[in-house]
């Protein structure tokens, strides 16, 4: 990706968060804060990925009978990528990313079978299921961390179980 291209990603992610803070103080925020809080997590992954090349098809897709959503969909050449995205408001002493437990886990891997389904063609893609940490630490820069393959369509042990 070009300079001129991550310039205007980053122009774009300005621009959005003017307006949301615009928004907000309209009386707009309606919504908990803690709701608040996962969408600006969102968000920043969202441009996060923009910036590494991805192409973003969904955002907090949801097959509407089935419970849940996924936080984000794209595509990273020819791998179709599930990504979900935790945020923080502060470092604790578990990171963000060890709260996608083995029920979330399966709850995504169902929504991204699914998500398949509908997908046009008899070959179904690559498929890699990631996370993305974000902390949003008042006075401090963002800091995302992105864990491709995260977690894969069967469960083995892993190291933190």
């Amino acid at each position: 990706m070009g300079w001129l291209a991550r310039k205007r990603i980053d122009w774009m992610e300005r621009a959005i968060d003017g307006l949301q803070r615009a928004s907000l103080s309209r009386g707009a925020a309606s919504l908990p804060a803690h709701l608040l809080t996962g969408i600006d997590g969102e968000r920043a992954a969202f441009f996060h990925l923009r910036r590494k090349g991805y192409t973003v098809v969904a955002r907090r897709w949801s097959a509407g009978n089935l419970p849940g959503d996924i936080d984000l969909i794209a595509w990273h050449g020819p791998m179709l990528c599930f990504i979900e995205v935790k945020t923080r408001t502060a470092h604790d002493l578990t990171p963000a990313e060890a709260a996608i437990d083995l029920h979330k886990r399966n709850i995504l891997r169902r929504l991204a079978r699914r998500y398949m389904r509908q997908l046009p063609g008899d070959a179904a893609p690559p498929v890699r299921f990631d996370v993305i940490s974000v902390y949003l630490v008042s006075g401090q820069e963002k800091e995302i961390t992105h864990y491709e393959n995260y977690f894969g369509w069967s469960e083995r042990r892993r190291d933190w179980e």
